[in-house]
């Protein structure tokens, strides 16, 4: 297998089913129920390596943003505006990241799998709505190839 016919595996493209399990959110590092979320995601993706791929994702929920691969996950940026509501009235931007990497049916990091593992943070900024800590709330997140 050369490395040319290796790199399909690496890439992801086509739609994704992503949920969230809210069951298990952390507010601040303490366990917090959430609210679970469903979407789908078309995802493109190039790779020039097996360790170089650039993409982008659009989410039937009004949302796109830049996928990349960094070392063995994939990482997916973006900001939310007025995420965190504050006591004035006034809200601020949360910035969530989604990580996520192939797995097999045990978890383990499985390369070619159309199934994805992680988690997805948002967090607001120290200091916003006056308080001297962030708020950051992360839950476990899946994808699954959907075609």
């Amino acid at each position: 297998l050369s490395l040319h016919d290796a790199l399909p595996i690496w890439g992801l493209n086509g739609t994704y089913l992503a949920s969230s399990n809210g069951d298990w959110a952390k507010t601040n590092d303490v366990y917090h129920s959430e609210g679970t979320v469903r979407s789908k995601w078309a995802i493109t993706t190039t790779c020039s390596t097996p360790v170089e791929c650039t993409g982008h994702v659009v989410s039937d929920q009004g949302w796109s943003a830049d996928v990349n691969l960094h070392g063995s996950e994939y990482v997916v940026r973006r900001d939310i505006g007025n995420w965190e509501p504050c006591a004035d009235g006034a809200a601020r931007t949360g910035h969530q990241i989604y990580r996520f990497y192939p797995v097999d049916e045990r978890g383990l990091v499985t390369w070619g799998s159309n199934i994805l593992a992680g988690v997805y943070q948002t967090s607001g900024d120290s200091g916003a709505c006056g308080i001297n800590k962030a708020l950051v709330i992360a839950l476990p997140f899946r994808l699954e190839k959907a075609s």
